[in-house]
């Protein structure tokens, strides 16, 4: 979980994440509440000083003026034990209400969660417990729950097949981290002991064309190219040819990702895919969307965009390190239910791992580094 250590790393560093945010509604709704309570004691003599005997009370009944200063002699070890985090009772609590509903609603769009998903994780944590005091600690346990609820059926691996090749087309937007995550692919599937071979499909980008190349030579896999404006069709069906050849068990095809013109990359796709099918029928047998988590909720409309243009089987979020609105993830899961195959949180080959919801969701909320 080395990955997920980095994760949480950079999540947990950031001033924006949630689980600070949350701690924060808690605690400003608890500081607004106290001032009404200690004010009730103090107002109360002056509310009855017309009618209040204005003597001296006798020894042995209570004062009405030691009330308040007693109050505060109780309230006072609460707060010293706030501040040096004793006792179960240490922590703010506020009423669960629908101001503090509200707040969490706005938090959680905030962090690129969406409107939907965000009133209907509000919704879950407030189910059964409006009114009821609560902490920060339980409102990020909660929300770690709703999370990784909505992120568990989509937390799959991708899929292997018995067909060899196994085609992979990788779709994405340019600069979504397509090339790199090809390579990191590539390297854990040799690892793996499987045989890959790479084709460099986005023939009218020059520089996409190298850095796959080198990606490949990390990864100890071959890249096949094409001169500068090549048809990426042509490449890919000679790509399959000697994937076929060599007895590769996966043939992974990078494509161009020029969204200005989409009726020309949806012909473009269109016709790697009729090409391919000339050879396999089936193929490609995975569709591969790359999504850039620093985009936040443009990553919605990319996911809506390829779905035209392409039969996207699953995602991979990559630069999650770069991003504390990871909530970006959680729309993705709720509105489309597409297989979120791998998340990427760095540059190094092996900074690609599984989806894993409840550890996402608790460095998401902070509650990692806060002991179990």
């Amino acid at each position: 979980m080395a990955l997920f250590s980095k994760l949480k790393e950079r999540l947990l560093k950031s001033s924006s994440r949630l689980g600070k945010e949350v701690d924060a509604i808690v605690e400003e709704g608890a500081e607004s509440a106290s001032p009404s309570a200690q004010r009730a004691p103090e107002d109360a003599p002056v509310a009855g000083a017309s009618t209040a005997p204005q003597v001296a009370p006798a020894p042995s009944a209570p004062a009405p003026h030691p009330v308040a200063p007693v109050e505060s002699e109780a309230r006072r070890p609460g707060l010293l034990g706030r501040l040096m985090g004793r006792g179960s009772d240490a922590a703010p609590r506020r009423v669960l209400d629908d101001d503090m509903l509200e707040s969490l609603e706005e938090m959680l769009i905030a962090s690129d969660m969406g409107v939907d998903t965000a009133l209907r994780v509000t919704a879950n944590i407030a189910e059964g417990r409006m009114g009821r005091r609560v902490s920060g600690r339980e409102i990020r346990e909660l929300l770690a729950q709703e999370i990784a609820r909505v992120m568990e059926p989509v937390a799959r691996p991708m899929p292997l097949y018995p067909s060899k090749p196994q085609v992979v087309l990788v779709v994405g937007v340019n600069g979504s981290g397509k090339t790199t995550t090809i390579g990191k692919l590539a390297s854990q599937f040799r690892a793996a002991g499987k045989s890959v071979v790479i084709a460099a499909g986005d023939t009218f980008r020059a520089a996409a064309v190298e850095q796959l190349q080198v990606w490949g030579e990390r990864a100890g896999v071959p890249v096949l190219t094409a001169p500068e404006g090549s048809d990426p069709a042509s490449l890919a069906f000679d790509a399959m040819t000697k994937a076929e050849a060599d007895g590769a068990d996966l043939l992974m095809i990078d494509t161009a990702g020029r969204l200005q013109n989409r009726a020309d990359l949806m012909e473009e796709l269109a016709k790697i895919v009729r090409v391919i099918r000339k050879k396999d029928p089936d193929a490609p047998h995975n569709t591969l969307l790359v999504l850039d988590a620093t985009t936040g909720q443009n990553a919605l409309s990319q996911v809506e965009t390829f779905r035209q243009l392409a039969d996207v089987s699953g995602l991979v979020m990559t630069k999650l390190d770069g991003t504390a609105k990871g909530g970006v993830l959680v729309a993705l899961a709720d509105r489309f239910g597409l297989p979120i195959h791998a998340i990427g949180v760095g540059e190094q080959i092996d900074d690609l791992s599984p989806f894993d919801p409840e550890e996402f969701a608790a460095a998401l909320t902070g509650l990692e580094g806060e002991g179990s």
